[in-house]
């Protein structure tokens, strides 16, 4: 099983149910590890997580709903292999896996994204959205603890975010092809207002 299913799964049950059935299968499962440090550390950490899931039932639950404003993103749900080049790493194809899951009960979209070559961070973003002004805004943050915010549009098949920073500009088009099986992303930076050059560029092909 693994953990998007796992992840899944555990969304679904409510936290009185979470709490029970982590008690019940994995304390004998604990009590078989050899080092308690181990155990005292598995253990709250499954606790926590009933406590959250209890906290997002009891606190503004009503707002954990699917956003209108952001449906036309379902097309990007979904698990992704990724293959591509960056100009500062010449001749080295770089392998990874990116996904998109709903968060939050569908008011916002998650995209966590990784890349084996360690020269390139792995990073998290969330998409969220403005409904009266009709505008879509993405939260990054990656390994190196960089953070950043992107404009965003979706347009026909063109996913687009961009960051207008003067001292490093960024820009990444997505095209989604293949009745979204496979998408071509390019990216250009410009640093200190200077001509744009070749930045990240990946192939998305879609594994789920």
């Amino acid at each position: 099983m693994d953990s998007v299913l796992i992840h899944n799964v555990l969304d679904k049950l409510p936290a009185a149910e979470l709490k029970h059935s982590l008690t019940t299968f994995l304390r004998p499962m604990l009590d078989l590890l050899p080092d308690r440090r181990l155990q005292r550390t598995v253990l709250p950490f499954w606790d926590h997580l009933a406590i959250i899931k209890n906290m997002e039932e009891k606190i503004g639950s009503e707002a954990l709903i699917p956003n209108p404003a952001l449906q036309p993103f379902q097309v990007l749900v979904g698990e992704w292999q990724t293959i591509g080049s960056h100009p500062s790493l010449p001749g080295t194809p770089l392998h990874g896996r990116t996904t998109f899951d709903w968060l939050a009960g569908g008011a916002f979209l998650i995209m966590h994204s990784e890349i084996d070559d360690p020269n390139v961070p792995s990073g998290v973003a969330i998409f969220g959205s403005d409904d009266v002004a009709k505008q879509y805004f993405m939260l990054y943050f990656d390994e190196r603890s960089i953070s950043r915010q992107y404009d965003v549009t979706l347009t026909g098949n063109q996913l687009k975010w961009w960051r207008d920073e003067p001292s490093f500009a960024q820009r990444f088009t997505i095209t989604i092809e293949d009745n979204s099986n496979k998408m071509v992303g390019k990216g250009e930076m410009s640093r200190e207002g200077a001509a744009w050059e070749q930045d990240i560029a990946l192939t998305y092909i879609r594994l789920r």
